[in-house]
This record gives C-alpha cells, structure tokens and sequence, in this order.
C-alpha cells in the first residue's frame, strides 16, 4: 500500500495540479528517504529544473522534470506525495514558483525518493513487467506470465517483474472475484480462469481509481484526501466474515506469501 489505483489518483491530481511549475526551493527534512544523490547535490540539480509531466509506473509515481530528469517517489506502507504544508512526517519538500509546496509524507520512512537521469529511469523502466491497465495486457500475455512461473498464482500477480503495480490488497480480491485459489501454482491456472484473472483485475483496478484508491489507516491521495474504495472489497480485510457470493466463513492465512491471504474455501477451489 500504495498500489496501482493509489499511486495512479496521486499521478493524476499532480499532473493537473503542479505541471508546468518551478522548483524554487528544496527542503530535505530526513536524508535517508533519498536515493541517487545526497542533500546538496539532489537540492543542486532540481533547482530551476519545471515538472514537465506525472505519470505512474507500477508503484511509483515519476515526476519528469525539464533537462531530462526524473523525481521516482515510492510511497511503500505509509508514504504520500500531497500539495500541501510540511508537518512532522513531511521528509522532502519542493517549494513551487506559484508559492505552493509539494511534499512528500511518510510516517515510517520505509519510502523512497530517487532522482535518476534518462538512463536510469530507462533502467528502472526495463525492471518492470506489463502494466495491466495497458491496451497489451490481454488474456494471452497473462497466460505467457503465468506458464513461465511455478510459484503460487497470488505471489505471481505481485511480482512486480512480472506485472506492474499490483500488490497484495488487489491479489486478494481479484482471485476472489475470478474464483481462483491463492495458492495455486501458476503455471497449473487453466485458460478460462486465466480470462477471467485478466478481465476481473483490469475491472477491480479501473473501478478502484474511479473512487480514488483505498484508504483504511494512512494513505491519502495529492489533495490530502482518502480514498473511497475499502467499501467494494469482498475478500481483503473480510477474513472470518461470511463470504459474499456463498456465505462460508473466509479463511485468512498467512502461508503463501507472508502476508495476509483472505479466500473462500468453497468458491476458490
């Protein structure tokens, strides 16, 4: 957390709220969020430099600033990239040419922010798998990610290698949604549930940005507001409630990957 529809409505909200500014100013609060160059250097090359576009890759959001460089926030568990005021949690702040300031939030500290040149967002670029909000991702390469692993089916969908921004809150409900077991080994999910893994996850992702990502403790969008999509999940967060196509119990196990995996006994098999 952030995933894909978190880290997309913060991409959004930037792109229309600070393309085309200035960095002005460059406020470093806690080092140890930055990657790729240190205090002075990192306030040395962003000065002056224009937020030229936002977009999102997998998880992070990318800041294309002029001269061919790129800001890469990685919001992790508890990190926000918001237009607003520092605070206490505020680790990085980037003063705007219109007065306003973009900073960067992050209660635990287990984010990042990366300044890269071209090469080294190609690079970062080249580590990724498909996006699945992307015109390629059909059933076929879906089925071409999953024959080449023999790990479980969950663990497969949120290797980010393998697909792009994924991560363990729309693991959980799409194999819900596509009645699928977690821990099935990938290569062994049959055609028609693969279809139905490619067609449920881009649905769950499109309507989980529609309403802004999901919020259940920290994650705020760029305008500082939560999102309202932890009402539609069916599966994550729902482990011993009733199961809302069968009415068995969910099961959560820890098993498969570390994390929390919420399935239905009966609708999963």
């Amino acid at each position: 957390m952030p995933e894909l529809p978190e880290t997309e409505t913060i991409a959004r909200d930037l792109e229309e709220l600070i393309a085309g500014r200035s960095i002005v100013a460059v406020s470093i609060h806690r080092p140890d969020v930055l990657r790729g160059a240190k205090g002075p250097a990192f306030r040395k090359v962003l000065l002056g430099r224009s937020v030229d576009r936002v977009f999102r890759r997998a998880k992070t959001v990318a800041l294309q600033l002029s001269g061919a460089r790129y800001i890469l926030v990685t919001p992790r568990f508890t990190g926000s990239l918001q237009v607003a005021e520092p605070d206490e949690y505020g680790t990085v702040a980037f003063g705007l040419d219109d007065g306003r300031t973009l900073v960067y939030r992050d209660v635990r500290r287990l984010g990042t922010v990366q300044l890269v040149d071209a090469a080294g967002f190609r690079a970062f670029d080249a580590r990724l798998g498909i996006e699945p909000l992307s015109p390629l991702f059909t059933s076929d390469a879906l089925s071409g990610i999953l024959r080449a692993s023999s790990v479980a089916i969950k663990k497969t969908l949120m290797d980010q290698r393998r697909l792009a921004g994924v991560g363990n809150i729309y693991a959980n409900e799409v194999l819900w949604r596509a009645m699928v077991d977690p821990s099935r080994e990938a290569r062994r999910v049959v055609p028609d549930r693969v279809a139905a893994i490619r067609d449920q996850l881009v649905d769950l992702l499109e309507a989980a940005v529609l309403a802004r990502g999901t919020t259940f403790r920290d994650y705020r969008d760029a305008r500082n507001e939560r999102g309202g999509f932890a009402s539609s999940l069916q599966a994550y967060g729902r482990g011993g409630l009733p199961c809302p196509r069968c009415g068995t119990r969910l099961a959560e196990t820890w098993a498969i990957d570390g994390r929390s995996t919420v399935f239905c006994h009966r609708c999963q098999g």
